[in-house]
């Protein structure tokens, strides 16, 4: 790439999924700090970017035009399918990577939230509600399933991937949550493993200082 990608960003389990990506590929781009709470993301410039009004997005100017994309999940792959890496070449192989970037999608990450919402910023009356004791038990489920994958395997489809880094921030931050991971051998390993990757550190401390 000659030019930088835009990367609209806040240090979130979700932000973190593509700042790790940008720097586990060493690609050039330009991180716009976004302060949430004071409503950035719904600035009309932004909503133009990403409808749904959520970070994270990019803009790619590497392209005939400038190229948006929002939603972790598809930035992702279309930053694998641009680099042609971190997801396998075999149909196969790219087949259960796709799976486990929607189950993530669809389960780990709007459970995590959902908890995340109750244990850090629901009235106290509410923490222990129905609807807080759902989320944070369906997160747990996820962990089970994370489990099961992780048997006799380094990474989420054996060798690393988008998989692992759709998943792994919103497992990183289990444990501040409340939530115990001693019961999955297995998905604190890998929890540890990832973490230990130079540009996963990198990208978790991206803009850390600028925000502190």
């Amino acid at each position: 790439m000659s030019k930088p990608l835009d990367f609209y960003y806040s240090p979130t389990p979700n932000g973190w999924k593509i700042s790790i990506m940008l720097e586990e590929c060493n690609l050039p781009y330009k991180t716009i700090l976004m302060d949430l709470k004071k409503g950035d993301q719904f600035t009309s410039n932004f909503l133009r970017i990403s409808p749904g009004n959520r970070m994270p997005a990019i803009i790619d100017y590497d392209t005939d035009i400038p190229t948006t994309i929002f939603e972790s999940g598809a930035i992702l792959l279309y930053l694998a399918d641009k680099t042609k890496k971190f997801i396998p070449s075999s149909k196969i192989g790219r087949k259960q990577v796709i799976e486990w970037l929607f189950w993530q999608v669809g389960n780990l990450g709007p459970m995590a939230g959902q908890h995340s919402h109750f244990w850090n910023y629901a009235p106290e009356l509410e923490k222990n509600s129905y609807a807080a004791v759902r989320y944070a038990e369906e997160y747990d489920r996820c962990f089970e399933v994370l489990e099961r994958q992780l048997e006799g395997r380094h990474y989420i489809v054996d060798e690393y991937s988008i998989a692992d880094i759709i998943c792994w921030p919103w497992i990183l931050i289990a444990k501040s949550m409340g939530r115990s991971l001693d019961s999955f051998p297995n998905v604190a390993n890998w929890r540890l493993r990832i973490k230990e990757r130079p540009a996963v550190r990198k990208g978790v401390d991206l803009m850390r200082k600028k925000k502190d």
